[in-house]
């Protein structure tokens, strides 16, 4: 299989790049080449014990951060002493993620839980450490979609799927609501003449410590179900490629998506994605932007 490998990454020496969940799955493997090319790499995680053997498997010049998206007061504090200890950030990977396929649950703050994790706190960690990004030259911000972006609607009348909710839907839903920031987040700083870039990207069908855990609700037949997910689904480092490509590649253009060009995206070489119809209308991208800025009480561009 051809096209871009992380063997195109160029020299990262000098750069500081922060990758959200990044002890396991797809943000180990991009923590991991970065690093290798010479970033410092923080790695920003809810269990600092495993971001510490990760960081151990990673070597290279990388530091642990406690981080839980799905808790505002964790976001903002995570952001006030990086952005006091970093005052230029080169690269803000917001990779981490929560798929819960059982019965609802809520965050700390009250927030559909999934939506928490996925959407508004890296919604909230973005604005928080714009700034600082925007003092480093030519910084990136990549936000991590799925192809499930492309059959979800968002419901902003129950944001917080309150009423009939579903795990698989409401995990399409936050995956959306995460796509349609990335592109209005460009929209943004294009208007702003900000320096910043709003790059996407999703890994297709890949086989991350994520899989197994949403099915677990199922007991037996969630574990069929997984087994059945490896015979689809391409190894993470791979899945990792169109998020390396997104956050590195000098070429890159703000508001591009890249993604897997295979059949429905699901795997192979890394090319540019299909947005859906609705993440990429600019009403809804206002819309959602005007609720996360109510919900988070950050307000930015």
């Amino acid at each position: 299989m051809t096209g871009w490998t992380a063997d195109r990454i160029p020299d990262q020496r000098g750069r500081v790049a922060v990758v959200t969940g990044a002890n396991s799955g797809l943000g180990l493997i991009t923590a991991t080449e970065l690093a290798r090319r010479g970033a410092r790499v923080v790695l920003a995680v809810r269990d600092t014990a495993a971001g510490e053997e990760a960081a151990r498997r990673i070597g290279g010049d990388v530091e642990v951060r406690e981080l839980d998206l799905a808790r505002l007061d964790s976001v903002r504090a995570f952001a006030a002493k990086l952005a006091a200890d970093h005052p230029a950030i080169d690269l803000l990977v917001n990779n981490a993620g929560a798929v819960l396929l059982g019965p609802r649950r809520t965050s700390a703050d009250g927030f559909e839980l999934q939506l928490a994790t996925n959407v508004l706190g890296h919604f909230a960690l973005t604005g928080l450490l714009l700034d600082n990004l925007a003092a480093a030259r030519a910084a990136r911000v990549v936000s991590l979609s799925s192809i499930t972006h492309k059959t979800a609607h968002l419901d902003f009348d129950d944001l917080m799927f309150e009423r009939g909710y579903r795990g698989s839907t409401a995990y399409g839903r936050s995956k959306l609501a995460a796509t349609v920031f990335g592109v209005e987040l460009d929209r943004r700083l294009r208007a702003a003449g900000s320096p910043v870039t709003s790059v996407l990207a999703h890994p297709g069908m890949t086989r991350t410590n994520l899989t197994p855990r949403a099915w677990e609700h199922l007991g037996r037949w969630g574990r069929v179900i997984s087994w059945f997910g490896l015979l689809v689904t391409q190894p993470v480092e791979r899945g990792a490629l169109p998020q390396l490509r997104a956050a590195t590649d000098p070429d890159v253009r703000g508001g591009q998506f890249f993604g897997p060009a295979g059949l429905g995206e699901m795997r192979g070489r890394v090319t540019e994605a299909r947005l859906s119809r609705e993440a990429a209308d600019p009403a809804v991208g206002r819309r959602l932007w005007a609720a996360a800025e109510e919900l988070t009480g950050v307000r930015y561009l």
